[in-house]
């Protein structure tokens, strides 16, 4: 495969970072959008790969792509309506490493002479479903990336269940793009949970002040989430302070017990917190420790649909466990740092662990299940540093 398969490949989530001056559906993005610095700041902010966008309706062009190709060295995906294989000659010569195509603009039979085409010109294609048909048509085409769109291109809604649902149900052997709707970490959390390599970003970018910056917030991690909320204004405060997680331990035998998995922001996923079995409680994910001798295990997992999706590595039952950070640094795959974590220690934890999630709980309260609203604000700081 090429460099914009590899690219999107690697461990951990990727993002294809998107050059568009307007979009059909919002108007006008960014109109002054100059490819070239936008191209050259992705890179550095941590782009695994830059989208640009050709076609006139998004006020584009094929000089935008010469034009991050001169300033950028990762690689480049051509966005738009291309259907004969002169275009794709076109665009590799500009500097492609890849090409869009859609499937809902193409039969198979043209999808499989173009990505014919692509390969001969040592192009990847990015091939694009919008449902369960064209996610079918897109396999059965033996697609190596496929770009799985939450908007509706003839409505331009957005339906984010249902491109998770898509994402979940994609081949583990391809590599699967997440497109559209990412405007928090904790989008693109869950659309790398439901099984994404890389998310595609652009109207979130194109309207921020700063793209590149906000490129590097929503790939940061660890991502932060504040456990043991039992009040509406507490998970207020973790969302307005940038906590990404909402946890709600639903466990009996705790102080900390919540009604019921409360409301979340858009920003945040919910995750509730179970010891031996699990409520139908709707909450997004759903931290599970094992029952032992009455309290819960000294480790978990977190799922999602029923699903592992990561490991929570946390501290012996009320005990001392001087080993637990070494335990968490030598753990394998995603994991959930949680167990004495607080506002004066988690960045030194951070830093020896380098964990996908920090949990806290006890430490950000002035009374069980009531939090310190200044502690929450000063964890999150810490582990954003």
């Amino acid at each position: 495969m090429g460099r914009f398969r590899d690219a999107l490949a690697q461990d951990g989530l990727g993002a294809i970072a998107e050059v568009k001056r307007r979009s059909p559906s919002a108007g006008e993005l960014r109109p002054d959008a100059d490819p070239a610095a936008l191209a050259a700041a992705f890179e550095r902010a941590g782009a695994a790969a830059v989208s640009v966008l050709l076609d006139e309706r998004f006020a584009g062009s094929p000089a935008d792509l010469a034009a991050a190709r001169s300033a950028s060295s990762v690689p480049l995906l051509a966005k738009g309506f291309f259907s004969e294989r002169a275009e794709l000659e076109d665009l590799r010569r500009l500097g492609a490493d890849a090409v869009l195509l859609l499937l809902r603009d193409l039969d198979d039979a043209q999808t499989r002479k173009l990505m014919a085409a692509a390969e001969e010109l040592g192009l990847d294609t990015l091939v694009e479903a919008h449902d369960a048909e064209e996610l079918r048509r897109a396999v059965a085409l033996d697609a190596a990336v496929i770009g799985i769109n939450a908007r509706d291109l003839s409505t331009f809604a957005i339906d984010r269940r249902a491109q998770l649902e898509l994402v979940e149900s994609a081949p583990r052997d391809r590599v699967v793009v997440a497109e559209s709707a990412i405007a928090a970490r904790a989008h693109g959390a869950e659309a790398e949970l439901a099984g994404a390599d890389a998310v595609l970003v652009g109207s979130t970018l194109m309207l921020a002040a700063d793209p590149a910056a906000k490129l590097q917030e929503l790939l940061a991690r660890p991502l932060v989430k504040v456990c043991g909320l039992t009040r509406d204004e507490d998970v207020a405060a973790a969302a307005e302070a940038g906590a990404d997680l909402a946890g709600f331990v639903l466990a009996r035998e705790t102080p900390r017990r919540a009604p019921s998995v409360l409301p979340v922001p858009e920003t945040m996923l919910s995750v509730a917190v179970h010891v031996g079995e699990i409520t139908d409680d709707g909450a997004d994910l759903v931290q599970l420790y094992a029952r032992e001798n009455g309290h819960r295990s000294r480790d978990g997992v977190l799922l999602r649909r029923g699903r592992e999706v990561a490991r929570v590595v946390d501290r012996s039952w009320q005990q001392a466990d001087p080993g637990h950070l070494d335990r968490a640094s030598a753990a394998a795959g995603r994991i959930v740092l949680a167990g004495g974590l607080s506002p004066e220690n988690v960045h030194e934890a951070i830093e020896r662990v380098r964990p996908w999630a920090v949990d806290a709980s006890s430490s950000l309260e002035r009374e069980p299940g009531v939090k310190d609203q200044d502690r929450i604000r000063a964890y999150v700081e810490a582990a954003r540093c």
